[in-house]
């Protein structure tokens, strides 16, 4: 079974139903008892680092996750999701994130174009369980803040949208895509079966 981990902040009806397209049991759960029983976890997102961070830990939601992750079971965050995976973020202040990569989620640096970045855009892909590294893709952003930083270590895709910037992350069990696969189509499709197969 798919947990998506309800915290009061995602589009967790369009990845269910994406899930659900591909024959994967997918549900929503809100209590940590319920993510503790999954094969995998899914962290969506919409909305405000800080809120976010907030619900995310009241819920002990962000435990489950970290179980899942110390369990060795594959985890993945999606647009905030990604971003609550960072340490830290200085969205309207300065809050922090679950640790599980380093650096810090700030302002798209997109001078002279409209934030937030919004629609189809290319990325550049590097080693990650979800594609094969060396692809180029075309998949669907919402955001204004991203990780900027472009890491070696971690970074498995980047974008281009004035300056370049971390648009998927990887690393072991871990992975997040700032875009929205359950919105990227048939790419974004494969995605997600790739995930269930993990």
């Amino acid at each position: 079974m798919i947990a998506i981990l309800d915290y009061g902040m995602g589009n967790l009806r369009s990845v269910q139903k994406a899930f659900e397209s591909l024959g994967a049991d997918a549900r929503i759960v809100s209590a940590p008892a319920e993510a503790d029983g999954a094969a995998r976890l899914v962290l969506p997102g919409v909305g405000a680092f800080r809120d976010a961070a907030e619900r995310l830990r009241a819920s002990g939601l962000d435990e489950a996750l970290l179980r899942a992750v110390r369990a060795g079971k594959p985890v993945l965050g999606i647009c905030l999701g990604m971003q609550l995976m960072f340490a830290r973020s200085e969205e309207n202040g300065r809050y922090e994130g679950l640790g599980l990569f380093p650096g810090t989620i700030t302002r798209l640096p997109a001078p002279g174009l409209k934030i937030p970045h919004m629609g189809w855009n290319t990325i550049a892909t590097r080693v990650c369980p979800l594609w094969e590294a060396g692809e180029e893709k075309c998949v669907y952003f919402v955001h204004s803040y991203c990780a900027a930083e472009i890491s070696e270590d971690w970074t498995a895709a980047v974008c281009a949208y004035g300056t370049p910037f971390s648009a998927a992350v990887c690393r072991d069990n871990v992975m997040a895509t700032q875009f929205h696969p359950e919105k990227s189509g048939a790419e974004g499709l494969e995605m997600l079966r790739r995930f269930t197969r993990l």
